[in-house]
């Protein structure tokens, strides 16, 4: 029952993260330099574990 009510604030969650994602991915490219083919999944992970951290911490705090 816990993983279900963390996956749930996680998936509401999904829709902010996804700016500071975008943040994070471009300071990375602009350190970085991320190939053009692994921007978006890149991205994208960044916000699934952006919204999992706060998913745990809506959930544990």
């Amino acid at each position: 029952m816990e993983i279900v009510l963390t996956l749930t604030f996680s998936i509401v969650m999904l829709f902010f993260m996804i700016f500071p994602a975008m943040k994070i991915t471009e300071w990375l490219d602009a350190r970085y330099g991320i190939p053009d083919r692994y921007y978006k999944p890149v991205m994208l992970a960044i916000v699934v574990l952006l919204s999992l951290c706060i998913g745990l911490f809506l959930r544990y705090a």
